[in-house]
């Protein structure tokens, strides 16, 4: 199958994920749900439609022509990909980017993402029987030519050991940030709640730190949140809330709550659901000395209107481009050196 065919496609995925009908989706979703009580409809409906902006034509066009890919690779490898399932079909760009660059894939499924991502390449195959041959799903990645693994920073660590002789691309634990000057206005902090809230903060691009000027208060931040607050009524982030609150007042460790969002000053970078860190800063370039120090743990940095250097607007950290890879590894560049 030449390019423009692989191309053609995806766009036909992306037309079919576009326009499930109600009860399609539906049934989509509670069988993700009865799998995964996180992936709750709203939250498969979010991953569906974030899919859906990558499978633009246009875009799929332009995203390859960026990389110059031939028609068909030389020799048609076999790629390996162990797929994280923290977020609903999590691993769909990895398989995008290896079926797009003509090669064929063998899958470790996460347990916890399953069903949405054998939906997804069922529907693929039914688009063209091609794709068939080139996708698998197995427990073990045996006969592969290089490996695109993610993990925990305890996972790669097994990774890099297992998959040493293989060209690879081991990913770790990465969060996101949020800067904020003292002047964002409540609109501002609202669209700062949907980096923090949506998926339940379990993704990678999940605000789980704030940087704040000196002295800086919550009021209108927890003001501009409130909206956020019938996210409790999940249980599991309800048992979240309520496990950390507890071993905050156990512990007397100081800390501010809303009622369902506690927020704490820590260095650490990645925070338990249903709390925030946060760390003072003095100036910018104090700010940046602190950020170049994590670099390697940040996937994406939200700020007001995107003011700081390579980072999103508030809202947007959840609406990568097709052009934003996990852990700033170019997966399409990797796949053509190979």
């Amino acid at each position: 199958m030449n390019l423009q065919k692989r191309i053609e496609s995806f766009k036909n995925l992306g037309s079919i994920l576009s326009n499930l009908s109600s009860t399609e989706l539906e049934n989509l979703a509670l069988d993700a749900q009865n799998n995964n009580t996180w992936f709750t409809p709203t939250s498969v409906k979010l991953a569906i439609e974030g899919i859906g902006k990558f499978l633009d034509k246009t875009v799929l066009e332009n995203w390859c022509a960026k990389y110059h890919l031939p028609d068909s690779p030389k020799e048609v490898k076999i790629i390996g990909v162990v797929m994280a399932g923290n977020i609903p079909l999590v691993g769909f760009h990895d398989l995008l980017c290896v079926l797009i660059s003509g090669y064929r894939i063998k899958i470790k499924l996460s347990s916890q993402d399953a069903p949405l991502m054998k939906y997804v390449c069922k529907t693929l195959s039914g688009i063209d029987p091609y794709f068939s041959d080139c996708i698998e799903i197995s427990d073990q990645l045996k006969d592969v030519d290089a490996i695109i693994a993610t993990g925990s920073d305890n996972t790669s660590r097994y990774f890099e050991f297992y998959f040493a002789k293989y060209p690879h691309i081991i990913r770790k634990n990465r969060t996101s940030i949020a800067i904020l000057s003292g002047d964002e206005m409540q609109e501002d902090l609202y669209a700062l709640g949907k980096d923090i809230f949506t998926f339940y903060g379990l993704g990678c691009r999940n605000v789980s730190k704030l940087y704040v000027p000196k002295n800086y208060k919550f009021d209108k931040f927890f003001e501009a949140i409130e909206e956020y607050s019938p996210i409790t009524q999940h249980h599991k982030y309800s048992n979240n809330y309520d496990y950390n609150k507890s071993i905050y007042l156990i512990n007397g460790v100081k800390h501010l709550d809303n009622g369902f969002l506690m927020v704490t000053e820590r260095e650490e970078l990645v925070s338990p659901i249903s709390v925030l860190y946060f760390e003072y800063y003095n100036s910018e370039e104090e700010l940046g000395a602190m950020l170049k120090t994590n670099t390697e743990k940040i996937q994406c940095i939200v700020s007001k209107e995107g003011n700081w250097e390579n980072s999103f607007a508030f809202g947007l950290a959840q609406s990568p481009s097709i052009n934003d890879y996990a852990d700033n590894v170019d997966t399409m560049a990797f796949l053509k050196e190979l």
